[in-house]
Parts: structure tokens; sequence; C-alpha cells
């Protein structure tokens, strides 16, 4: 990614698809208990920005911003990039209630602290509801109470499916 040399636009939308899909899943990873909820990388002349969409961005840039700093230099050893080439910024979710991801990872949260599947998943539809939101579905599928794994869907608003009238 930190070489320009000369590339066809193919290969290089491949290069920068796979260069987004690999920092998201790091970020995915590293991020997770932070309220991760997404990237965007903006390429400049001088430098590449990164900025970093997350819920929690105080636990994101750290105690001083030393998290943060890691995080650069692991992509800046990893990505091969040149140093001071690569900044890392972190943004706070404009409305939490509307980004999915911020909701999958608070009810993925929630189940695992043990609250009953009902009770979770229509705490999280209230908030995304009372955020704005016009209409909301959550599928929720796998073992929930017993051994047979079954699916459960939570419905609340307008959601338009195919051959419904709009």
């Amino acid at each position: 990614m930190a070489t320009a040399a000369n590339i066809t636009k193919k290969r290089k939308f491949i290069r920068e698809g796979v260069f987004h899909a690999e920092l998201n899943e790091f970020f995915t990873r590293e991020l997770a208990e932070d309220g991760y909820s997404g990237l965007e990388v903006r390429v400049t002349p001088q430098r590449t920005e990164i900025i970093i969409m997350a819920t929690k961005t105080q636990q994101v840039l750290g105690e001083k911003g030393r998290r943060i700093r890691e995080l650069t230099s692991v992509i800046q050893k990893r990505f091969g990039y040149p140093e001071n080439s690569i900044e890392l910024f972190a943004q706070k979710v404009v409305s939490r209630g509307l980004c999915a991801i911020a909701q999958a990872e608070s009810l993925r949260y929630k189940l695992m602290g043990g609250l009953p599947v009902r009770r979770a998943c229509y705490g999280v539809l209230r908030f995304i509801m009372e955020s704005g939101a016009q209409g909301c579905e959550i599928v929720v599928s796998g073992k929930l109470r017993g051994q047979r794994a079954k699916a459960m869907k939570f419905i609340d608003g307008l959601m338009i499916h195919s051959g419904d009238p709009v």
C-alpha cells in the first residue's frame, strides 16, 4: 500500500479494498470493547489519515494518547509505511442508536452478561426506535435457551419487505 508503482486501476482498487478490509478486521478485534463501529481512510499527498469511528473514543485514545500511538506503530510496521506518514484519529459515532454495528455489539455484551434474550433484544429495539429509526428488525439465532437451536425475530416500526405495498 505504501509504494506507488505503476499499477492498473483494477489492481489499485483491489489493493485499497484489501487494505480497508484488513484494517477493519484488525480494529474489530482490537477495539471491540471500545464500541468500534467502522473506519474511514483518507489518502493525502503527505500522509494517510485513518479515522476510527467508535462510541467510546477516550478508550480508543488511551491514557495520554498512548493506545492510539501503539495502534499507529503497529499499522506502520504491518503495511510498511514510513515514519510519520500515517495518522490515526478517533471520532465519536454521531447517533449510536442508528449505528447497526454499535447496537450489535451492545446486544452481544448484554447476552454474554446473562440477560435473557427477549429482554436484551427488546431493550436494544426500544433504544433504536427512540433514536429516531423508522423501523428495525433484530434476528437472533442459535442455542438461545435450551439445547435446540432456534431463531427469533424482533420487529418494530416500518419494515418494507418484497411484496409489501409501499
